[in-house]
């Protein structure tokens, strides 16, 4: 069932956001070679607890970190880990909080060091696919326009689509109705209304849309090895168009300019 939000809901969801948003900006700024990911969870933890927020994937179906953290071929879900991160990675960081019973979440795909022109394109356009699907989240447009527009940009950029896993709903729960593909047809899927609450994450390979889980359950890498990124946000649906709640402080030039 899709649940619309009360102001004051959204209110909270605001403040949930912005923690997020907060606490991925401090991680981005550590991102560098030879810190590990497992240093990143550590740090996302503290900075959630001192805001008086809880991690939010920390128990999630038995998940027992605080951040997903996705290296280079990993698209999604990768586990903390020792190992030090190396000149030319990629890494994809996902974030959620809790605050007053209410989810934020968000992800950013960041450089380590200097990294190939390959891979600096797959992260502009897989961040701008984005852009594109915050931009149809207005009442009255329908799910699938959102999905349509992450899978025009990333087609157009000759980028392949992951199918399997999806953005959805949030609210109380982390995820909630409806699913939000990163491909689809104009006009189908559920009907856009204010109040509803959504994670647009698109999800682009460099190489062919198939994924796979390594062993640890959790995991899912391109089946080719081909370098992934991922990008999210947590975006309201307002009468007076789409809201990111998990906005950072580097896109608030983007968001003046839609306006």
């Amino acid at each position: 069932m899709i649940t619309i939000k009360s102001e004051q809901e959204l209110e909270k969801m605001r403040v949930a956001g912005q923690v997020v948003a907060q606490i991925l900006e401090e991680l981005a700024r550590l991102v560098k070679p030879g810190i590990s990911t497992l240093d990143l969870d550590r740090k996302a933890e503290k900075l959630a607890m001192e805001r008086g927020t809880l991690p939010a994937f920390k128990g999630y179906s038995g998940y027992r970190h605080s951040i997903c953290a996705s290296v280079n071929e990993a698209v999604v879900h990768g586990i903390p880990n020792k190992q030090p991160l190396c000149e030319g990675d990629i890494v994809g960081i996902d974030f959620g909080v809790i605050y007053e019973g209410f989810y934020g979440d968000s992800a950013l795909t960041l450089s380590v060091g200097k990294t190939s022109g390959e891979a600096d394109r797959l992260m502009r356009v897989t961040q701008e696919a984005l852009y594109c699907g915050i931009e149809q989240a207005w009442p009255g447009n329908h799910v699938h326009d959102i999905s349509h527009a992450v899978q025009k940009h990333l087609e157009g950029a000759s980028y392949s689509v992951v199918r399997e896993l999806v953005g959805h709903g949030i609210g109380r729960r982390l995820h909630e109705e409806p699913q939000v593909p990163n491909y689809g047809r104009l006009g189908t899927g559920a009907e856009l209304q204010a109040g509803m609450v959504i994670a647009i994450e698109p999800m682009a390979n460099v190489g062919g849309p198939a994924v796979r889980f390594l062993p640890d359950g959790w995991t899912v890498v391109t089946r080719d090895g081909s370098l992934s990124a991922h990008f999210e946000h947590t975006v309201a649906v307002t009468k007076e168009g789409p809201e990111v709640l998990s906005l950072r402080s580097e896109e608030k030039e983007w968001a003046r300019k839609r306006r």
